[in-house]
């Protein structure tokens, strides 16, 4: 793929003449500023889908943000239930879709998650193709909500539209466990798909949110250790710096999020990290030009609080060589993608970041370091 430096790309028409969204893409040279950009792209669904969500998650964010550590734990053990219920709701499984629970027993530790494929194309019994592309799904939740269940639609759309088969990791949650715990289950899971005969080359990661910061763990990983790299990587609204810092001076500078408080999701993510030293090369993680990095989408919504982590993200990989790509949709709040129903900009995304799976499964990756001229 190679996507117009710093263009900016209409979506198609649709019968809703507000129903339209506008992305800019961004490849190594051509970064995007956009700390301010205009709701007025955005369809009138994205808004009442923003205004809803506001809802959803103000308790959350309230209790966090205002309540100690142990209030803001129950907080998150009382809302939970609820908010995943909210969350499967609004982000429905196509017809034809079937899942194949995993829970087995893998290098001194569990893994746990789903298989989910369209029957008519993997069978009822989700046959995996040893070379055929599969898709490996590490979910978000601030590593304290969410699930495969809450994540089980967004995955049954990618994976339709790709055609893949995709495992959808089940990993482990704060309050009731703490940093490294999801890090572990993702680089766990990432070996017992290798086990299964499933060639690194036929892998690509996808992600949203914190998981999108468990795949940077994984890469850095394979990287230590000289495990393959998987193909490709499709991110969205990845997690970057799980202090959450980055994400508080975002909001200082302006930017107001329609879902997320930065100060109070901050807190949130304390339940995970503990006293983790935040300088911990499994907190603030980096790659380099070692081994061939796998080709990355980034996509991130304009208006939401972690922009610059998605930059950052974007950057870090750019700088090690990896062949990296970055949108920006206007209008859009956090992992938007997951809402078909009530965001028309949600199946754009999916549009652009399945044509971007299946040119990468076909298309060598390059390693292309930088170099500073002087």
């Amino acid at each position: 793929m190679n996507p117009t430096s710093g263009a900016a790309a209409e979506l198609p028409d649709t019968n809703d003449p507000a129903a339209t969204g506008a992305h800019d893409t961004d490849t190594h040279d051509a970064p995007i500023d956009d700390r301010h950009p205009s709701s007025a792209l955005a369809s009138r669904r994205t808004l009442a889908l923003n205004s809803y969500l506001r809802r959803v998650t103000r308790p959350l964010m309230a209790g966090a943000r205002y309540g100690s550590p142990a209030i803001t734990a129950q907080v998150i053990r009382t809302t939970r239930p609820g908010l995943n219920r909210a969350l499967e709701a609004m982000s429905p499984i196509p017809e034809r879709v079937v899942t194949r629970p995993v829970a087995t027993r893998f290098e001194g530790g569990q893994v746990r998650g789903e298989w989910v494929g369209d029957s008519s194309r993997h069978g009822v019994h989700l046959t995996i193709g040893r070379d055929r592309p599969v898709i490996y799904y590490l979910h978000g939740s601030g590593y304290v909500v969410c699930s495969t269940r809450t994540h089980r639609g967004l995955v049954a759309r990618l994976g339709r539209r790709t055609g893949c088969l995709a495992f959808s990791l089940d990993y482990r949650l704060a309050p009731e466990y703490r940093w490294p715990a999801g890090g572990d289950d993702a680089i766990r899971g990432y070996h017992w798909l290798l086990s299964q005969g499933i060639d690194a080359e036929q892998i690509i990661v996808a992600g949203d949110s914190a998981g999108g910061h468990l795949a940077l763990d994984l890469l850095a990983d394979n990287q230590r250790t000289g495990t393959p790299q998987p193909a490709a990587m499709t991110l969205f609204s990845p997690l970057f710096d799980p202090t959450f810092d980055t994400a508080v001076a975002h909001q200082r500078a302006g930017a107001r999020d329609p879902i997320i408080d930065a100060i109070g999701a901050r807190k949130i993510l304390r339940l995970y990290t503990g006293n983790a030293d935040p300088d911990h090369p499994r907190m603030r993680i980096s790659v380099d030009d070692r081994t061939p990095l796998p080709r990355t989408l980034i996509q991130y919504g304009g208006l939401e609080v972690m922009g610059q982590d998605a930059r950052n993200y974007h950057q870090m990989l750019t700088d090690a060589g990896a062949d990296a790509r970055i949108e920006s949709w206007a209008g859009q709040g956090h992992v938007f993608q997951m809402f078909p129903r009530l965001s028309p900009e949600s199946g754009h995304a999916l549009r652009s970041a399945a044509s971007f799976i299946s040119e990468s499964v076909t298309t060598p990756r390059t390693n292309t370091p930088r170099t500073n001229t002087p």
